[in-house]
């Protein structure tokens, strides 16, 4: 896989907030949102807001910790993807998926 070279601006302004009022005990999670500021769609149910090239390999910066997952209202829930470092690498949304095409 080769490294990201489409990367969009990114608004985390919602996912901000959502953390904020249901991860009031984690306001980290909030702050690591808040530098997500740009970001690769790759899907309706998957954005990337880190390089997920090589993902837990050495020298890759996707470097998977755990999930969180959050309540979006009219989206749905999502998925964050936290990495070893803190930061979030990407957003799944679960009600999305369905919608994809088989096989991705």
């Amino acid at each position: 896989m080769s490294k990201i070279s489409q990367w969009e601006q990114h608004d985390p302004a919602w996912l901000v907030c959502l953390a904020r009022v249901q991860l009031p005990q984690q306001p980290e999670i909030a702050e690591a949102l808040v530098r997500c500021v740009r970001c690769v769609k790759r899907s309706i149910a998957y954005w990337y807001f880190v390089d997920p090239t090589l993902p837990n390999q050495p020298g890759s910066d996707w470097q998977f910790s755990r999930n969180i997952q959050l309540n979006a209202g009219k989206p749905g829930s999502l998925i964050l993807d936290v990495l070893k470092d803190g930061r979030i690498g990407g957003v799944e949304f679960l009600d999305e998926i369905s919608k994809l095409p088989r096989g991705r």
